[in-house]
Parts: structure tokens; sequence; C-alpha cells
């Protein structure tokens, strides 16, 4: 008599055996990962569920709670820089540049942060079944980018409620510096969650790394005043060497209309451009890294 364990190991015995080392050649590599992805797509969305639900399960406010550290964060910036220090005398709308800035900015340190551990913190799935292991960074940026588009939305019904809402040209900075979050955040998510197996001191490195770089960007501070204090060239090109520093300001071209007249780099569109280049070709490396070392990922673990 054939037992339910003699089925499944029956069942088992017919389905193809799967590597989870780098597929050969780069580009037949990524496009049999990218293929591997869409036929998980599925299992991706409610991954991305779960993120959500995990984060808010049994609060009364649910998904508020996504507003509340950018709103917390506005009103001290606001009180402690704009008032008490005098920022906003210097920065028209103090209010909508600083959210704006907090937005981006939250977007890009929730899909790294998250994306940093989410190998280590799903490694029961990981050591049970076969899946995509990209999948849990990208599942960390859909939740990312599902808060994003909360605060979003805040920040366009703050546009209207003080009567200088966007228009025109202005939206064309939205996607393309949205754009160079994604990618930049999406291939740090990837290389450094792998690397997080290995050397679990990586995922506290990220939360210095991403207070240190908060200040590194013109979101609590205006670039005029960068601009203003820093008289060496050389220094200057190097705070734009940051591609969330220049994404950023893409978000403020495009919400900050008080700022209309005030100074940003030269070509900013240009180097917006660049960056998304470079970020494309920073994610395709991070995958391939995140290939190579996804094979020892169950033992780590």
């Amino acid at each position: 008599m054939t037992t339910i364990s003699d089925a499944r190991a029956a069942r088992l015995e017919q389905e193809p055996l799967r590597t989870t080392g780098p597929k050969p050649g780069i580009a037949r590599g990524l496009a049999g990962q990218v293929k591997d992805i869409w036929s998980h797509r599925e299992l991706l969305d409610m991954l991305i569920r779960r993120e959500l639900k995990a984060r808010y399960k049994d609060s009364a406010l649910g998904f508020l709670w996504s507003l509340m550290r950018p709103i917390a964060m506005l009103l001290i910036y606001y009180i402690a820089l704009g008032k008490f220090l005098g920022a906003a005398r210097a920065i028209p709308d103090f209010a909508i540049y600083i959210y704006t800035g907090l937005t981006a900015w939250g977007l890009f340190s929730e899909a790294v942060s998250t994306g940093t551990g989410s190998i280590v913190g799903n490694a029961g799935l990981i050591k049970k079944v076969y899946l995509p292991r990209e999948i849990f960074p990208l599942a960390a940026l859909g939740s990312a980018l599902f808060n994003f588009a909360i605060q979003l939305v805040i920040l366009f019904a703050a546009t209207v409620a003080v009567g200088k809402v966007p228009t025109g040209t202005r939206w064309g900075y939205l996607p393309l510096s949205l754009a160079v979050i994604i990618v930049t955040a999406l291939g740090w998510a990837l290389l450094l969650s792998a690397v997080n197996v290995y050397l679990r001191d990586i995922q506290y490195l990220v939360e210095i790394a991403m207070m240190i770089f908060f200040w590194a960007s013109p979101i609590a501070y205006s670039w005029a005043l960068v601009s203003g204090e820093v008289g060496n060239e050389a220094l200057k090109q190097l705070y734009l060497t940051n591609p969330v520093t220049i994404a950023i300001m893409g978000f403020q071209k495009t919400f900050w209309v008080a700022g209309s007249d005030q100074p940003y780099p030269p070509d900013i569109d240009t180097r917006l451009w660049i960056w998304l280049g470079i970020g494309v070709l920073f994610t395709l490396i991070g995958q391939r890294v995140f290939a190579r070392l996804q094979g020892n990922f169950a033992q780590e673990l």
C-alpha cells in the first residue's frame, strides 16, 4: 500500500532539479533570473502584503503609522531648525521643502535598511523551499514604495493647501528622480542583503550610514547654503556624487514651487539621467554578486 510520504517522494522526483548558483553568461543569467522572478510574481505580491500586515499587526491606526514618523520628523525639524535656528527665514515654504526631502529620503532609507535584513529575516522560508531569493529584497522595496505612495499623496495635498501646486514641466523631474532612487536602493538592497548573510555586522553599519547620508543630502538645509559655505569647487562636486542627493533635488524641483528662484546645481536633469544609467549598471552588478553568493545562503542561515 502506497503511503502519503511515498506519493510525495514520487512527486518530488518528477520535479526538475534547480540550482541556486548563477546561471552561466551575464545576459543569459540575468534573463533567467528575471524570468524566474516573473514566474513567482504572485508570491512577490504575497510577501509585500505580508510585510505590510506584519508591520502594523494588531495596531489601532494600521497604515497611518507610516505617516507618523515623517510627520514627527517634519515637526521636529520645522520647529528646531525652521523656527528656533531661523532656517525658515532663508528657505521659503520650509514645511513643504523639508517634507519633500523626507518623503524621497524615506523611500531610499526604508528600501535599503529593510532590504539588507530581508534574507536573514526570511531564513526559515529560504531553508525549506526553492524560490528566487531576489524576491525578498524586491518585497522590501515594494513595501517601501507603498509607504512612499501614501506620503506622496500627503505631500501633494500639502501643496494644494498652501496654494502652490506643481504644474507643467516640473512634473518631468518626478519620474526621473524616483527611478534614480529605486534603482540605487535596489542595487544596494541586493548587494547588502547577500553580504549580510555572511557578515551580520552589515545591518548595523547600514544604520550608521543612513544617519550620515541623511545629513549629506539637502533635506534639512538647502543647496544654496552648501554652495555659499563651500567655496572649493571640488568639494561641491564631491557632494554631488551622491545620487540620492541629486534625486532629492529633483523632487524639490517638482514639489517645492516656492523655491523656483532658488539656486540648483547646473544641468540637474542631465545629472539625473547619468545617475539613472549608473544606477541601472550598479543594480545589474548587485544582482550578479547576489547570484554568486546565494548558493550557500541555506547553510549560512
